[in-house]
């Protein structure tokens, strides 16, 4: 009786325990998602300044959108 109980017990341990990992992964996932998140800005260039950015992303095989965020990636890491 005493090792049915016990058993019972251990099966009930490791149940919790594998639904405490599925919510750990959830919120694991849910914390990335809004780190990955990309934040919209609107942004006013002059268009000669659009014109340069958008010949140097071309020079670079980016889109505008892409240099932009280049740059101002290195600027940041530049600081």
């Amino acid at each position: 009786m005493d090792i049915d109980n016990h058993e019972e017990q251990l099966h009930q341990r490791l149940a919790k325990i594998k639904q405490l990992e599925v919510e750990i992964l959830d919120r694991e996932k849910v914390i990335k998602e809004k780190e990955t998140a990309k934040k919209q800005v609107l942004l006013r260039l002059s268009p000669s300044l659009w014109q340069k950015i958008a010949q140097w992303a071309e020079d670079d095989f980016r889109s505008i959108n892409g240099q932009i965020e280049f740059i101002l990636s290195e600027a940041v890491r530049n600081r």
